[in-house]
């Protein structure tokens, strides 16, 4: 018998009270739609009203321009196709993802998780569960389907209990979500967006250094180290011995009325192959996954001597790589050869892949599953135009930075703060790009006018964007997960799942915020040629 699941309390009401709000928010798309429209008539009131800013580094004060003006709609009319394509993150998203879906398609990122938790002795087992899921945002958002399960394949087969590790596979890959040991799509993601909005002060653009998908890479590194030890401790030291004391089955149980369906009692159940997966390699798997580190090593060398000679084309003017060099723009293709060749060497040599025939086969089905981000991408890139157009974001930016130094909050409370906002963001707006789209569009300017760099504001946004989405019933794969939680609990819920996740948010929250802390203090740089604040200090 599962637990009972105690309901009415006032955690409960608490929960439902967010869920019933978070169920009113319009989806992705409509959001940004209402929101361009919201921005549509502020910017045409400010314009009526003749207001001007002084945006430092400029010769004049700027004059908000207005979407409902002549100026306005023609610009919207001959602009609306570059608004989309020029959208910064679809130049390195979608590249990036043509490559990741070779690796995800021909199962070398999956047979590298399964070796690891394979591999890790029980005791070690938390930390390796830990360590795959807050580094596994490698694989998008199928790492909320793929780990979750192999997890708790791992715990039984050690003769632990398997929905520890169901439970922290999902935990780990949910709150930690933002960052990786190894540069990811998100990388690419989010720096694009950050640099679309820095044009919108021109001192903030010539001041700050570039943000590129490596800016936050060292405090990615050691985030990602520190959440791995904050995960296993707590799937270790607070989860499990928790699911022991409620009695919670270490087996699956029988439930012949769901059998086949979603824990709606709806559609068969999709991901029944990923669950039933051994964490065992076959000796086929095993040779296609060395072999594609053998060729990634190669490939490692190729790229060191191309680069290190002192007179390599890769290097910029000064025979320097930092802060800018063509190799630094050239991470797109260093992180898409990778995960190609990866990719490629592990199913010709496992047999996922027959020839290179397959290969643009597999690239589409990753294009196809991008499909709601191009979609989104379009009214996205839509607002983010607008608002750089208008100088409305310009306007907020100095707006809210007068008004935090006239009240003296100009330091890190400031950006406490701004985590803080962020997080609680998160329980409604569950996309990272929508939710790092807005914020990025007032944060980035109005936190670069008092001295901080943008690569340090989009660092802050990781912590607030993933601490917080695994108790939000607005996260998709919750769902998912419940359809994995039932086989043990049939009568678990959303509150049951919620429950479970809440040890994993404060730790995550608190340790994160410490590492950035850290960071700070010993003034160390957050990735290649990237600081906390800028070299001037707040723009005036």
């Amino acid at each position: 018998m599962s637990a009972p699941t105690t309901t009415g309390g006032w955690g409960d009401r608490l929960l439902s009270a967010v869920e019933r709000a978070g169920n009113r928010l319009p989806q992705p798309f409509n959001l940004f739609l209402i929101l361009f429209a919201v921005l549509a008539v502020v910017s045409s009131a400010l314009a009526y009203a003749g207001v001007t800013v002084e945006v430092p580094g400029a010769d004049e004060p700027t004059a908000v321009r207005g979407f409902l003006t002549g100026e306005g709609l023609t610009w919207f009319t001959a602009n609306l196709g570059p608004n989309f394509i020029n959208f910064p993150p679809l130049v390195t998203v979608v590249t990036l993802l043509l490559a990741i879906g070779i690796a995800e398609r021909t199962g070398f990122l999956a047979a590298g998780i399964r070796s690891t938790m394979g591999a890790a002795p029980r005791w070690a087992l938390p930390y390796a569960v830990g360590f795959l899921g807050v580094c596994g945002s490698v694989m998008s958002d199928s790492i909320f389907i793929v780990v979750p399960p192999l997890a708790a394949l791992a715990f039984a087969a050690a003769g632990r209990h398997p929905m520890a590790g169901l439970i922290g596979g999902f935990a780990a890959a949910g709150a930690g979500y933002s960052t990786s040991i190894v540069p990811t799509s998100l990388d690419a993601l989010f720096a694009g967006i950050t640099n679309a909005v820095v044009p919108a002060v021109p001192a903030l653009e010539q001041a700050a250094d570039p943000v590129t998908p490596l800016s936050n890479y060292f405090f990615n590194v050691v985030s990602s180290v520190v959440l791995t030890l904050v995960a296993g401790f707590v799937i270790d030291r607070v989860v499990e011995p928790r699911l022991v004391r409620q009695g919670v089955p270490t087996e699956e149980q029988p439930d012949p009325d769901r059998a086949g369906q979603d824990p709606d009692g709806g559609a068969p159940r999709e991901h029944d192959h990923e669950h039933a997966r051994s964490t065992t390699l076959d000796d086929a798997e095993r040779r296609g996954l060395r072999l594609a580190v053998v060729a990634l090593a190669v490939l490692t060398v190729l790229v060191l001597v191309a680069v290190l000679p002192p007179g390599s084309p890769w290097r910029n003017d000064d025979g320097a790589f930092l802060p800018a060099s063509p190799l630094l723009d050239s991470i797109v293709f260093v992180v898409f050869a990778y995960f190609a060749l990866g990719g490629y060497v592990y199913g010709r040599v496992s047999g996922s892949v027959s020839g290179f025939g397959d290969v643009p086969r597999m690239m589409g089905e990753a294009i196809r599953d991008m499909t709601p981000f191009l979609v989104l991408a379009f009214v996205m890139g839509q607002f983010i135009a607008l608002f750089d157009w208008s100088g409305v974001g310009s306007a907020l930016a100095v707006a809210g930075a007068d008004a935090l130094e006239s009240v003296g909050l100009t330091g890190l409370v400031v950006i406490f703060g701004f985590i803080l906002l962020c997080s609680l963001l998160n329980l409604f707006i569950f996309s990272g790009s929508s939710m790092w789209t807005l914020m990025a569009a007032v944060f980035v300017p109005l936190l670069g006018i008092l001295g901080y760099e943008p690569a340090f504001v989009q660092a802050a946004f990781r912590i607030g964007d993933s601490a917080t989405q695994i108790i939000t019933p607005l996260n998709p794969y919750m769902i998912v997960l419940l359809t994995f939680v039932r086989r043990y609990e049939p009568g678990a819920g959303l509150g049951t799942l919620i429950a479970r996740m809440l040890p994993f948010v404060v730790p995550f929250w608190v340790a994160w915020s410490v590492v950035l802390l850290v960071f700070v203090g010993l003034d160390w740089p957050l990735g290649p040629g990237n600081a906390t604040y800028l070299d001037g200090g707040p723009l005036e």
